[in-house]
């Protein structure tokens, strides 16, 4: 439909249910006039859902270290385990949550899935009360937590069709990088929630070894508040597009693309490596530099990480490169792990902490300008939505991966050094794809 044409169709006073029937993001004239307003109250309103989320998601990381301080005895192995948990879970749940936009809208997937993160942060707030909660019931609560790791790939899924091409990289990027930063902002208010006595609301805390008191109940209960009125936000200020159905033999399609495999594994060494490190640092600080007290700087480097996320999509739009963006933050990326392990071999904790501040920052770049190549190599927009969802899927396993390999190097080797061999390896690899694929010349691919 002709530009003149939509906006005839739609009259002087169309109302927002017309609006939505119309949908043409690529119009200039539709988009200027109507869309460029509703996509933007859906990205706001998708992107603090999406913080929310991943406050949710990653809380039991700045738990772990703790349990065994206030009463709970469980081994070294159990409480990487369960640090890993949240991760397997979400990243498979997003394998399911991508299509649920299309299956339900995207408002209405988004109040469902938000609604849902009630119960595993009440659930885990009553366990955590009680030092004889058993092992297998953690296992279950967190791995509950988990599904909040879910939500992202049905946001991003659904986010990117309010949106024209040419701005889907921010759009993307905000939604995404800002929703990235619950990972910092649970971590900046964990320490605060611990020793706040709020046993008036909570219930009272559990004593350590020197009979202070830890309120390990707060980080959950506290959160379950903001989750109630965010629910009311989407109702305002969501909505539901009339998604194109499609059928399951084209849903299918995307896994016969060697594309969809060959982002899955740039986007894991970006976002998978992001969420890892974020899920594992805390306790990688408290085995490698035990004399550091990290708490208050943990947010630190999922907030680097988080922030220039949006950076990187605007920078790969305005380059209309995305993949030189990838390839070149993949290259500081090798070497700053290569600086991490040297700062653990030789005890240094500044250069191991700038360093992986450094890694945060190019896991960044890297996810924004690697999710912005997406819709440049999938034209079809139903398709390139499904696969920014699977793609997300995947590299969420990083957060299941990245603590369980280093339990397993610490098992093994008594050392964490075999892990980031493997890391690195991974790394090396992901830059052969990235220059091979996508950003030579003869390529073939332009994104």
């Amino acid at each position: 439909m002709a530009e003149n044409d939509v906006l005839l169709a739609l009259g002087n006073a169309p109302s927002r249910k017309e609006i939505l029937a119309h949908w043409e993001p690529e119009n200039e004239a539709f988009w200027n006039k109507y869309g460029k307003r509703i996509a933007n109250q859906n990205l706001y309103t998708s992107t603090w859902a999406l913080v929310l989320s991943f406050v949710v998601w990653t809380l039991w990381a700045t738990i772990a270290a703790k349990l065994n301080t206030v009463g709970f005895h469980f081994s070294d192995e159990q409480i990487f385990t369960l640090a890993a948990l949240p991760g397997l879970i979400g990243a498979t749940g997003r394998l399911f949550y991508t299509y649920l936009p299309g299956l339900l809208g995207g408002k209405t997937s988004t109040l469902v899935t938000t609604a849902l993160l009630l119960l595993p942060v009440i659930g885990l707030g009553n366990a955590l009360q009680d030092t004889t909660t058993s092992y297998d019931t953690f296992v279950l609560l967190v791995a509950f937590i988990g599904i909040a790791g879910a939500n992202f790939s049905a946001s991003m899924a659904n986010i990117g069709f309010f949106f024209p091409k040419a701005n889907k990289g921010l759009a993307l990027g905000i939604n995404a990088g800002v929703g990235n930063l619950g990972v910092s902002l649970i971590y900046l208010t964990a320490p605060l929630l611990l020793g706040w006595n709020l046993s008036g609301l909570f219930g009272p805390g559990l004593l350590t070894a020197d009979g202070s008191p830890l309120y390990l109940q707060n980080v959950c209960y506290f959160w379950a508040i903001p989750t109630v009125l965010t629910l009311v936000l989407i109702w305002l200020f969501m909505d539901n597009l009339p998604l194109p159905k499609q059928s399951p033999k084209s849903i299918l399609s995307i896994f016969g693309n060697k594309h969809t495999w060959l982002m899955c594994w740039i986007y894991t060494c970006g976002f998978g490596s992001f969420i890892g490190f974020s899920a594992a640092l805390g306790l990688l600080v408290a085995k490698e530099f035990p004399e550091v007290s990290f708490s208050m700087a943990a947010f630190l480097g999922p907030f680097i990480g988080a922030s220039v996320r949006p950076l990187g999509g605007w920078l790969a739009d305005k380059l209309n490169c995305g993949s030189r963006v990838t390839l070149l933050s993949l290259f500081v990326m090798l070497a700053a792990s290569f600086a991490v392990l040297f700062g653990i071999q030789t005890h240094s904790f500044a250069v191991f902490f700038a360093s992986f501040l450094l890694l945060f920052l190019t896991t960044g770049f890297v996810n924004g300008a690697s999710f912005r190549m997406i819709p440049y190599i999938f034209n079809n927009p139903f398709h390139s939505s499904l696969v920014t969802g699977f793609t997300a899927a995947i590299a969420a396993y990083g957060a299941f991966l990245i603590p369980k390999i280093f339990g397993w190097s610490y098992a093994s080797f008594q050392s964490v050094t075999p892990a980031f061999y493997i890391l690195i390896a991974f790394t090396v690899s992901t830059i052969l794809i990235t220059w091979y694929f996508y950003d030579r010349q003869g390529s073939g691919i332009k994104c």
